[in-house]
């Protein structure tokens, strides 16, 4: 049976055990202090690994997805469309919303400083030599027929001539990429939005070797694609689309005999 003289003892004894946990910084319960929670991280590094890394690669590029870290594709963008975007996804793709508000787990504050970490680190205006980026978006519809052309000029050097990959090595001292796969694959073009092939137009890839809207044709004539001409390379890309059984579609297809109009209007 203890004593009462036992009781001095132990609670001196708990009092010294407290005060060395509270003194170890590696101690679970100064860890369990000093941890954020996890709507509180507000650092655009950290945001960014945690919810974009997977798809746009470890430092905005080399990923799956569309590289982030492009002058030219944030300077089309531009903020605006870049929260929107981050806060609610992209229907008809791969890109989920984030923000809570859509059913995502970051907080309005979170989205802010992971974009403007985005801008911050990546846009780089003086990159674009001046240059104005095209818009973001569009309506214009496009001329397919003409698209076939623009393509040719300005894509058919590492796409092939019809889009299904190129047969011939690059030129010599050239950027060119001979790009062995299909661009027009019907089974690619299922899962890539209009919109999303326009940025692709518009920016490029540069963490693949593929120049972006101002390509690199050789000749006193060469010259960046006009908006006509970005609308009309697009409309010749977007006609190759099919409605193959068990894939997803940027837009559902119509029932069979309404006929199939695409993201630019143009009926298939």
């Amino acid at each position: 049976m203890k004593t009462l003289s036992s009781i001095p003892v132990l609670a001196s004894l708990v009092a010294v055990l407290a005060c060395v946990g509270c003194g170890n910084s590696s101690s679970p319960v100064r860890a369990m202090e000093t941890a954020q929670r996890p709507d509180q991280i507000l650092d655009a590094t950290a945001l960014f690994k945690a919810n974009c890394a997977a798809c746009h690669g470890a430092e905005g590029k080399d990923g799956a997805a569309i590289p982030l870290a492009n002058p030219v594709l944030l300077a089309s963008a531009g903020k605006d469309n870049l929260l929107a975007i981050v806060e609610n996804g992209v229907p008809g793709s791969m890109m989920p919303a984030f923000s809570r508000k859509a059913g995502g787990m970051l907080t309005d504050q979170q989205v802010e400083a992971l974009v403007t970490g985005m801008l911050r680190n990546w846009a780089h205006p003086e990159q674009l030599n001046g240059a104005t980026v095209p818009i973001y978006a569009s309506t214009a519809p496009g001329n397919a027929e003409k698209g076939k052309q623009v393509f040719a000029h300005n894509c058919a050097r590492c796409h092939g001539e019809d889009g299904m990959g190129a047969t011939a090595p690059p030129r010599p001292n050239t950027t060119d990429v001979a790009v062995k796969g299909s661009i027009v694959d019907p089974s690619y073009l299922a899962l890539i939005t209009d919109q999303g092939l326009r940025n692709l137009v518009i920016g490029g890839r540069p963490d693949r070797g593929m120049p972006d809207w101002r390509n690199d044709a050789d000749g006193a004539g060469a010259r960046p694609m006009t908006e006509e001409e970005i609308a009309d390379v697009l409309a010749w890309l977007v006609s190759h689309r099919v409605n193959a059984p068990g894939q997803p579609y940027a837009k559902p297809f119509p029932a069979t005999g309404e006929g199939h109009q695409n993201q630019s209007g143009e009926k298939q």
